[in-house]
């Protein structure tokens, strides 16, 4: 962008304008400033230097329609840098909280330039005084306060298109800008810790080879750092402190421009992989009443936050962050959406997943499947395309809304992380809650024609233990970040297997290596869409600390120089995983597996078998002691119609969190004798496949997890299946096809 600013002498020169589109738009020979305001009195924009440190002139918009102001300066360019005071009542008991002596950032900026310098003049009232946030402040806070810039939005995209990853074949991979690339070595040095490093080669390349399609982003939304934690000598690393949902944050960019942003977008998309940014669209970092002054709540803040409706002196605290954004007002609503819509239209994003997204869905009644936000999204051309992911989740009243969303949207599933966890650490009566986690949660999701994917598996994430650490440790281990480990969730289904933190000990090792690849392969195998979270295919450690949300320095970034040859093992297991559901299409059905039985075929869709290769009783499913389960997926098996033999490999998938040796029988399958193992989590070398015949006794290692796939039918076999398929279909026999197949039927 260039650098040429608005002549300070040019306000003569102003005129009305048009109050659309909202923020400050360039359209080749000037600028149209244009804000939403339903109570302001008048709108000033402040005109700066280059680098915003010296404000050159102050600007009436000269016009007001509809609620929002407006004006246009023909001698404005891209690289302007600009605020807004407004003037309006000062009324806290009445939620309005204007004071023109604090510059406000418009929140339709979409480039932010200089940095947050906190003091106390940033807050609207008077700090210390009597009467709290009654009282009123006169301090002038934009020396010290971050400025807009207006941005030429023009970029040469060239071919790029959107990878258009279907649901079913999507496997998400959680990181973060700065952390995965701040130690990495192939990243040139001034690449580190930006849009561009993300970018290069060596990142794309081992994302690529590592199977993943979608990269999660965390919040690259412009934020700030807490005066708390900045005291503490800390940051808010992970994010989720919007201040701006157009801009990019600034402190991610290498070059200090938005095009590095969207030249990474190419390129993770001429390698086939999408780009989903997680969101944060239900509070701002001005939080409660006694919170900074930094946008909306100078510019209305009646209207973009939820204030409580007997005392609109205080906030709604839905989120525990302080404030919660009205999206039940129309343009609040406008501002989310036109926001998304920004991010996919000119930054090329493929989705989104949003932050306590519940939020989002609630109304002044509560949580609501037709609230306003998620009918915009549903009816949108635009944002009905993408993907939509929702946090489900929220601390306000009916927060909990796991299965809750309408279709068209996938959701985080907390269910299947705490369930995974607890298998594996070997908690009893797990077996049930596994097996309907394994398919997809029907339990949740199976209404509406919702599909498998619309469940969004994960074992670990940004916020808890990563999964080297969640078989390291019982217990969190948070006080880096300052408040005695207070923080930070307390119940976290780990399990340090007999030593707290790193061992020496080689069985202890040994074994937690095993269960990394057990979870992982829980994950991978899974029906439903799997998240990985960055840096476990390697074992990361944040050394115990499952809240690290403020700790931008070695304990986040990614050390890619320290893996080891555990490390090296997992990414390869990893590989083999994801290539395995890539190539099997049983793995990611688009069909929810409820054990419904074909008739011509004789078959189940998913069959649950004992270790005995018995199908499972009723009574077997109520054993809190068992721990050893069998999943066969039949390829011939359909929700509907007749698929003929062989259109998909039928798979074995045996889990055992009992602690030692289980025989698992291997069962008969009609048309074939023989299964191939595909991966057994006792051995960390998956180069080899050997053959097992039907009936064998196959020994299961304790705490392991193994995956077979059934050899084709010898060609008599096929041949007999297909000409009595034919035979049915001519006649219209096929739900009569049951009397006459083979007496070989699924042990199951």
């Amino acid at each position: 962008m260039t650098s040429k600013t608005y002549h300070p002498l040019s306000s003569t020169r102003i005129t009305e304008g048009l109050p659309f589109p909202l923020g400050a738009n360039w359209d080749g020979l000037g600028v149209n400033f244009a804000l939403f305001s339903a109570n302001a009195t008048k709108v000033e924009l402040c005109l700066f230097d280059d680098g915003g440190r010296r404000e050159l002139e102050r600007v009436v918009l000269p016009e007001y329609t509809d609620e929002v102001w407006h004006g246009y300066l023909p001698d404005a360019r891209p690289g302007t840098v600009y605020g807004y005071r407004v003037h309006g009542p000062y009324e806290p008991t009445a939620g309005h909280r204007f004071n023109p002596h604090k510059l406000v950032l418009d929140p339709y900026a979409k480039a932010l330039v200089g940095n947050l310098r906190w003091s106390d003049t940033h807050f609207g009232y008077r700090i210390g005084s009597p009467r709290e946030d009654l009282s009123y402040d006169r301090r002038d806070n934009a020396p010290g306060m971050l400025k807009c810039q207006v941005i030429d939005p023009a970029f040469t995209w060239g071919r790029d298109r959107s990878p258009g990853i279907p649901w079913d074949r999507t496997i998400f991979y959680e990181t973060h800008v700065r952390g995965h690339t701040m130690r990495h070595p192939a990243v040139p040095a001034r690449l580190r810790g930006t849009y561009g490093g993300m970018a290069h080669k060596a990142v794309l390349d081992h994302l690529r080879d590592l199977g993943i399609t979608s990269l999660e982003l965390l919040p690259v939304h412009a934020f700030v750092d807490e005066r708390h934690l900045l005291e503490r000598g800390l940051k808010n690393y992970w994010g989720y402190n919007s201040i701006g949902f157009f801009a990019p944050d600034s402190r991610y960019s290498a070059s200090g421009t938005v095009n590095e942003f969207k030249e990474m977008v190419a390129q993770f998309h001429d390698a086939g992989i999408e780009v989903i940014l997680d969101v944060v669209y239900n509070h701002t970092a001005e939080g409660n009443e006694r919170g900074p002054t930094f946008s909306f709540k100078g510019i209305d803040n009646a209207s973009y936050y939820r204030l409580l409706p007997d005392a609109p002196r205080y906030y709604i605290n839905d989120t525990g962050t302080g404030n919660t954004l009205n999206l039940s007002h129309p343009r609040v609503l406008q501002l989310v959406t036109d926001s998304l819509r920004y991010w996919v239209t000119e930054m090329h994003v493929d989705g989104f997943r949003f932050d306590l997204a519940t939020i989002l869905g609630r109304e002044s009644h509560g949580f609501d499947q037709g609230g306003g936000f998620l009918d915009a999204c549903r009816q949108d051309p635009i944002l009905s395309r993408v993907k939509l992911i929702a946090e489900p989740w929220d601390i306000g009243p009916g927060g909990y809304q796991v299965g809750g969303f309408p279709p068209g949207w996938a959701e985080w599933n907390d269910r299947f992380r705490d369930t995974v966890r607890r298998y594996w650490k070997g908690d009893e009566g797990t077996l049930p809650d596994l097996a309907t986690r394994l398919t997809a949660s029907g339990d949740l999701f199976n209404r509406r024609g919702r599909k498998p994917w619309a469940s969004v598996n994960f074992v670990t994430a940004h916020d808890g233990f990563t999964l080297h650490d969640l078989v390291s440790y019982n217990e969190k281990h948070n006080a880096a970040n300052g408040e005695d480990s207070r923080d930070g969730h307390a119940n976290n289904h780990s399990w340090n297997h007999g030593a707290e933190g790193a061992s020496d000990d080689p069985e202890i090792r040994k074994l937690r290596e095993r269960q990394k690849r057990n979870m992982l392969a829980t994950l991978l195998f899974a029906q439903g869409t799997p998240l990985i979270l960055g840096g476990d295919e390697f074992g990361r450690s944040q050394d115990g600390n499952n809240n690290a949300y403020c700790q931008d320095n070695a304990l986040n970034w990614f050390d890619w120089r320290a893996i080891d040859d555990d490390g090296q093992a997992l990414m390869a297991f990893v590989r083999v995983l994801t290539a395995l559901r890539h190539k099997h299409p049983l793995l990611h059905r688009n069909r929810f597996r409820t054990g419904s039985f074909n008739p011509v075929l004789g078959v189940k869709d998913v069959t649950w078998l004992t270790p005995d290769a018995t199908e499972m009783t009723p009574d077997q499913w109520r054993d809190a002691t068992a721990r050893c389960l069998g999943m066969v997926l039949d390829g011939r098996a359909q929700a509907s119609g007749i698929t003929r033999p062989g259109a998909d490999t039928t798979l074995l998938l045996i889990t055992n969190a009992h602690h030692d040796v289980v025989p698992f029988k291997l069962p008969n399958v009609v048309g074939s004798s023989a299964w191939q193992r595909l991966i057994d989590t006792n051995t960390p070398d998956q180069s080899e496949t050997p053959i097992f015949a039907a009936g064998d006794d196959y020994l299961v290692t304790g705490r392991s997890l193994l995956l077979f796939a059934l050899q084709s039918p010898s060609a008599g076999d096929d041949s007999r299946w297909r000409n009595m398929l034919d035979d049915s279909a001519a006649d219209g026999t096929a739900a009569d096809a049951d009397e006459d197949r083979p007496d070989s039927v699924p042990a199951a």
